[in-house]
């Protein structure tokens, strides 16, 4: 496993203008070598946040939109047009300043184009093989659950599968799509956003190696970046920064 790099901010605010803004210069870096960046989104009120300042700040930089590869790490298995979808979300926040490449940009299968969340799955999986993550942004769920992968339930067991089918997950919508944890260990760079005294319980028994959650077997190949506030890092003993 990648070594953890801790980048703890006062306030979710804060966090997600950090993370806007480590995301323009890392993507700088990679597309200055010519390079097609793939990046991969999660879902959730600070990741949305953090698209928001994205899309203030990319007009001023040199990130090049149209050799983006945009992909997510997970979805509700919903129709297109429901409000609950990651991608709406954030391609609603995106959208008026960030001219994405509509070839370039892979929201996962809705309800209305696939058979049932496993046919989703199958079809993302496709899509994405071959493929290789620079960017994986992750949520950190109180439970310790990353993108749709829940602790004891059967969609985060072990597999070879690219992207998984979820029913009966324990968090709402009862179905949803996720990338594999093997997948998303397969990529470069992981990012994972924690605020809130609510997840400061994960936050350190994630930290602590604590195997029964998810977010304790996540790594980047390269580098493994938590992005924390000061509330969800409340029960940690101790913090590193890397500015």
């Amino acid at each position: 496993m990648s070594p953890r790099v801790v980048r703890r901010l006062p306030t979710p605010e804060m966090l997600a203008q950090d993370v806007a803004d480590s995301l323009v210069k890392r993507i700088e870096k990679l597309q200055a070598d010519g390079r097609i960046v793939e990046l991969c989104l999660t879902g959730g009120r600070v990741a949305n946040l953090a698209y928001e300042h994205l899309a203030r700040v990319v007009g001023r930089s040199k990130v090049d939109p149209g050799a983006l590869e945009l992909w997510w790490t997970d979805e509700a298995f919903v129709p297109t047009d429901d409000p609950r979808r990651n991608s709406l979300q954030a391609l609603s926040r995106l959208a008026g300043t960030f001219p994405l490449s509509p070839a370039r940009t892979h929201p996962m299968p809705s309800s209305d184009a696939s058979a049932d969340p496993a046919q989703a799955a199958l079809t993302y999986g496709t899509d994405l093989a071959g493929r290789t993550i620079d960017i994986c942004l992750l949520g950190l769920g109180e439970n310790g659950h990353v993108a749709a992968l829940h602790p004891d339930h059967p969609a985060a067991e072990p597999t070879s599968a690219i992207a998984v089918g979820v029913t009966d997950a324990p968090k709402p919508p009862n179905e949803q799509v996720s990338l594999s944890l093997a997948t998303i260990n397969k990529s470069r760079e992981v990012w994972m956003l924690a605020t809130g005294t609510e997840k400061a319980q994960a936050v350190a028994r994630t930290f602590r190696g604590d195997a029964t959650t998810i977010s304790a077997h996540v790594s980047g190949v390269d580098r493994t970046v938590w992005f924390i506030d000061e509330a969800a890092a409340a029960e940690l003993p101790f913090h590193s920064c890397q500015l």
